[in-house]
């Protein structure tokens, strides 16, 4: 039997455990040769961002949302407006205990078109230093 995923709008609350998703998430992101790199990274985006997800997505017309399971977090996701058109895919993440079951690609993409694929175009969000854009890949998977 396959637990519900409830995939809500961000509040307070979940501040901490999107924190330790977003520093997990990022560490196993890190190639060796740039851990240094990334950490500095981390420590500019906790301070810019992931510490202030309601000012700072508020400022730029748009929403966090996360993914619980059993009153766990496991997934995140954000939408920032970029135009008048279009909005990007940032902070979409994965706990690496929950990856491999649809959480992303069923759950969190069912959102993102309810709320987003209807007005604007998604487009996604900038790698984070390793050369690697995870929501790029999300989005070619959308219908």
């Amino acid at each position: 039997m396959q637990t519900e995923i409830t995939i809500r709008q961000f509040v307070d609350d979940d501040a901490p455990q999107v924190r330790e998703l977003f520093i997990v998430a990022n560490r196993l992101l890190s190639p060796p040769d740039l851990i240094d790199a990334f950490e500095g990274y981390i420590k500019r985006a906790l301070a810019e961002e992931i510490d202030r997800i309601t000012d700072y997505y508020g400022q730029r017309d748009g929403g966090f949302w996360v993914a619980i399971k059993d009153g766990t977090l496991v997934g995140t996701f954000g939408l920032e407006r970029v135009s008048p058109q279009a909005m990007e895919l940032r902070r979409m993440y994965v706990a690496p205990d929950a990856r491999r079951r649809g959480i992303a690609n069923r759950d969190m993409a069912r959102q993102v078109c309810r709320g987003a694929c209807r007005a604007y175009a998604v487009i996604p969000g900038t790698a984070n230093g390793s050369g690697r854009s995870e929501s790029a890949v999300f989005l070619r998977r959308l219908p």
